[in-house]
């Protein structure tokens, strides 16, 4: 684990940006890194006290960013004509091997340093996962999804084809997506601006879900949305799908049109868990 003082030295590192750093700033960082790799330190946790369960740990948002700011673009290509590949020297692909636990199926998808990625976790070609994102043991990655920086992925869970898990890296107060343990995320949905999404949830195909858009849920009658103090928070076992809502008035009325809202049309059960267990297979 990293000693407390560790805190205070990225903090004062990241407040004070000195533009020039010294070899014992590069050490500071990548003990700093290190720990992100392992999963002992991350950008959010979970903490009962606050109203969406978790909380921002803002000076890892700021350790992040601080190697960018350390970081030199230098040629990291596998093959300079066939492949060319410029980045962050601080920021290069995760280092793994078979004993990391992690499938990793051939055909273009990357991991990059400074994020924790569980034993049984299985990445579909092609899918990203960014720096400072947490992706907990068991869970799929499928094909052409993102993990986004500092996202936050629970065990077992699902992010299916083409789904977006958006990661929010600043303002470095601000909660980073949030997927709790064995959630179903849709192919081609998106999950973006801090949003959370409570344990054993599912979201239907081409669901979104921001700080911007209520979600209606037509079982219980309440109204999830976000605050100007906490996020969007879908509730554990909700089953939600994309749906829409009349325009009430004005033009929209007049030419009877729709915006999309997501909707919450029941919660998990046992037909929705056999719906599921192909998941198991997939493994």
């Amino acid at each position: 684990m990293l000693p407390a003082k560790i805190n205070a030295e990225i903090e004062r590192l990241f407040d004070e940006n000195p533009g020039r750093y010294t070899e014992a700033h590069l050490r500071l960082f990548q003990r700093f890194k290190d720990a992100l790799n392992a999963g002992e330190i991350r950008a959010a946790e979970p903490d009962s006290a606050r109203a969406s369960g978790w909380r921002v740990n803002a000076w890892v948002k700021k350790g992040i960013l601080l190697g960018f700011r350390m970081g030199k673009i230098v040629d990291m290509s596998i093959d300079a004509t066939r492949q060319p590949f410029f980045d962050k020297s601080s920021y290069p692909v995760k280092k793994m091997s078979a004993e990391s636990g992690v499938r990793i199926v051939p055909g273009g998808s990357s991991i990059r340093d400074g994020c924790y990625v569980g034993k049984g976790v299985t990445c579909m070609p092609p899918m990203y996962i960014n720096a400072g994102a947490y992706v907990d043991e068991g869970t799929m990655i499928d094909s052409h999804a993102l993990v986004g920086s500092c996202a936050q992925v629970g065990r077992r869970c699902h992010i299916s084809a083409a789904a977006q898990i958006g990661g929010v890296l600043e303002p470095v107060g601000a909660l980073p997506v949030v997927i709790e343990e064995e959630v179903l995320i849709g192919g081609n949905c998106g999950v973006y601006e801090g949003t959370v999404v409570k344990r054993r949830a599912v979201l239907g195909t081409g669901t979104v879900l921001n700080r911007s858009t209520p979600v209606y849920d037509v079982v219980t009658g309440a109204v999830h949305s976000a605050s100007a103090d906490e996020p969007l928070v879908i509730p554990e076992n909700a089953v939600v799908v994309a749906g829409s809502r009349a325009i009430a008035q004005g033009r929209g009325k007049e030419w009877n049109l729709s915006l999309y809202t997501p909707v919450i049309v029941k919660y998990r059960d046992e037909k929705t868990e056999l719906s599921l267990a192909l998941e198991d297979l997939l493994r």
